[in-house]
């Protein structure tokens, strides 16, 4: 098996119900959808958490490697203000920069690799450190608050997850309209919709997905290491905003989904609830969203 891949989920699996409750909160502490079934999402949750720092050998490889054995790792070195990009609990090449620059500054063999002698030497200076997010976090907010910002300066990708690329391309019309940079992102594969932002460089991705069984939520990336303060800031201003325009007040979720996790810009994944009426109230959700993003561009933290 490639050292990035992980074990193949069972495709159907019974269980009782206290083992279904079980699932559904771990399901809601590590920031997964709450079924109570072991989808392909849960499943690869569960085989991240079940990684420690030290377990293995942590390097950088294709595909990268992920668990939370990675998270700690980001963390630890974010406290001691070796930037490996936001904690997302994958093995990047941002993470084995970091863990080189680390390895030089300790006198260690500089490879690229943490290993035993690099776990030892966190675990020391980790004492001598709190337990705040770090130069991760400090980092965000230095790029939303170097200047002053517009519609105009934004590069916004839009992505939507099946039936709703009505409301997605009329808020790529405003948005245009307004002379934001925008681009459209349809792949059903979260993943794919995260590498094509990347690659786009963008300010900011906004989601839409309809689920008609869920009340409207707007998510951004959370884990109990670290938040993306202008994916929460975001979030906030959309639930306000669609609040006074849409009629609607969607509540704001922190969470770990691929397109959040995967996104190397403030994100939020709007889920509008059953589809037909998302579409049918599109011209108020887009005032209310491109309403959302002005405020957010001048102001991008929360009070």
């Amino acid at each position: 098996m490639p050292p990035g891949s992980l074990p193949t989920a069972p495709r159907r699996v019974f269980f009782c119900a206290s083992t279904e409750q079980a699932l559904r909160d771990f399901q809601a502490h590590r920031g997964v959808r709450t079924t109570g079934e072991c989808d392909d999402e849960t499943w690869r949750a569960l085989v991240e958490a079940t990684w420690k720092l030290g377990d293995r050998l942590l390097m950088h490889v294709a595909p990268n490697l992920r668990g939370d054995d990675v998270g700690e790792l980001q963390a630890s070195l974010a406290r001691l203000g070796f930037d490996s990009g936001r904690v997302d609990g994958i093995f990047g090449p941002s993470t084995a920069h970091a863990v080189e620059d680390f390895q030089h500054n300790c006198g260690l063999y500089v490879d690229g690799v943490c290993g035993p002698d690099t776990v030892r030497a966190l675990n020391v200076l980790a004492r001598q450190t709190g337990t705040g997010p770090g130069i991760t976090a400090v980092r965000e907010l230095a790029s939303l608050t170097a200047t002053a910002r517009s519609l105009a300066d934004l590069r916004v990708v839009v992505g939507q997850f099946g039936g709703l690329s009505g409301l997605s391309r009329q808020l790529i019309q405003a948005l245009r309209h307004r002379s934001a940079t925008v681009v459209a992102s349809d792949e059903p594969d979260a993943s794919a919709q995260a590498v094509a932002a990347n690659r786009f460089a963008a300010t900011v991705y906004i989601g839409f997905e309809a689920t008609p069984e869920s009340d409207p939520t707007v998510h951004f990336y959370q884990v109990p290491q670290f938040e993306s303060v202008g994916g929460r800031a975001l979030a906030t201003r959309i639930a306000d905003a669609c609040a006074t325009t849409a009629a609607v007040t969607p509540s704001v979720h922190g969470m770990r989904l691929p397109i959040l996790r995967e996104t190397r810009m403030p994100a939020v994944l709007f889920t509008v609830g059953d589809a037909h009426r998302a579409l049918d109230d599109a011209p108020r959700l887009v005032e209310a969203v491109v309403e959302a993003l002005e405020r957010w561009a001048a102001t991008p933290l929360d009070d």
